[in-house]
């Protein structure tokens, strides 16, 4: 019989949080950059492993992130790397977010998809097992490790995992690698660190510079001034913002680290509580009427993507009391406002992303 989590307000996570060691692999990157100013903003002791950033802008330049913490730039691909980040840095808990998250350049180089998102991984808890420190390691994946039927219902926890495309492929193949470590390595013992995992829909939100990502694309067409090329027009996708799935993690993490991680440690889904179905077409056309509208041309999708994908994240919200206060117009909405005005003045960009965060903290603190 599974286990169900204390609800949210029972665990006030941003004080259980405060002043922990953690160590944010993938922190250069998009949501690590928003993961990493929201546990500094509560007082935490953040440190990266991470690439250097390889976007031109980059959210984690942008915030200031590369002068306010440690970071360490490597390959989770090199298990030696990732021994002596966590020897050096000594985490309490480690938010895993490394990974080659792009579904068009896994196609292009399934190889090194698969050595970083499946055997990184492996890296990453078989450091941490090994280290006296590490007390937990929220581990994130993606909605895409269900095998896709294509059907109307959304997918729960203990569905079949599965991937037809390499990224798809190598995120369910990085779950059986956290599986295996759970149970080979019980935190009940002391063998290992207690270990969860979070499975998030399609992200959105300011700072993301991406390649093939449509609210990249659409912010390079109208700063560039260029004609946005629209692949898959007709395609739903669950809009969320980054920041709902971060207030995800850092729930997840404060109960990983409480006094009884067992009802934490385990698979969850955190995906957008918005039923509606909105197309990438229709998103194209919020952000257009939020900001201003580029020129488009629509083709075919080149390369097999799924269609349709939901999560069923009932259990999150049941037992962690997560949702996402924002329905997907809000989503849209407050993403072009943090890219309009990063256009106007990117001076401000670290201000506006606290600004962000700060609305949703009192959001979630008046929902009832």
């Amino acid at each position: 019989m599974q286990t169900l989590a204390p609800p949210s307000n029972r665990l006030p996570f941003e004080k259980t949080l405060q002043a922990k060691r953690i160590l944010v692999t993938g922190h250069t990157g998009f949501t690590g950059s928003w993961a990493c100013l929201w546990l500094k903003s509560i007082g935490c002791e953040v440190a990266g492993l991470a690439l250097p950033p390889e976007t031109n802008p980059s959210l984690f330049e942008a915030l200031g992130l590369a002068s306010d913490m440690p970071s360490l730039f490597g390959d989770i691909s090199d298990p030696a790397v990732v021994h002596d980040a966590i020897a050096q840095t000594r985490p309490e808990l480690i938010l895993h977010l490394a990974a080659q998250p792009l579904v068009r350049r896994a196609y292009r180089d399934p190889a090194r998809t698969f050595m970083v998102n499946a055997q990184g991984t492996a890296h990453v808890l078989d450091a941490a097992r090994q280290s006296k420190d590490v007390r937990a390691v929220l581990c994130i994946t993606t909605d895409k490790v269900y095998r896709n039927n294509e059907w109307v219902w959304p997918y729960r926890e203990d569905d079949v995992l599965g991937g037809k495309d390499p990224y798809s492929a190598s995120k369910s193949a990085a779950e059986f690698v956290i599986q295996s470590f759970a149970a080979s390595y019980p935190w009940q013992k002391g063998e290992g660190p207690a270990i969860a995992t979070a499975r998030g829909g399609n992200i959105v939100g300011g700072g993301d510079w991406s390649e093939d990502r449509l609210i990249p694309d659409f912010v390079r067409a109208v700063t560039d001034g260029k004609k946005l090329t629209l692949r898959y027009p007709d395609a739903t996708r669950p809009w969320q913002h980054v920041l709902a799935l971060v207030h995800g993690y850092l729930l997840l993490m404060a109960g990983l680290v409480s006094e009884d991680p067992a009802p934490f440690a385990q698979a969850w889904n955190l995906g957008p509580a918005d039923p509606r179905e909105f197309t990438v077409r229709h998103v194209l056309e919020m952000m257009s009427s939020a900001w201003r509208r580029p020129d488009v041309d629509y083709l075919d999708n080149p390369l097999p993507e799924a269609r349709a994908l939901a999560l069923d994240s009932s259990k999150a919200r049941h037992s962690l009391g997560w949702q996402s206060p924002w329905d997907t117009p809000r989503v849209i909405e407050e993403t072009a406002r943090w890219y309009r005005d990063y256009d106007a003045d990117p001076t401000r960009a670290r201000d506006n992303t606290l600004a962000q965060i700060q609305v949703l903290r009192a959001e979630l603190a008046a929902a009832p």
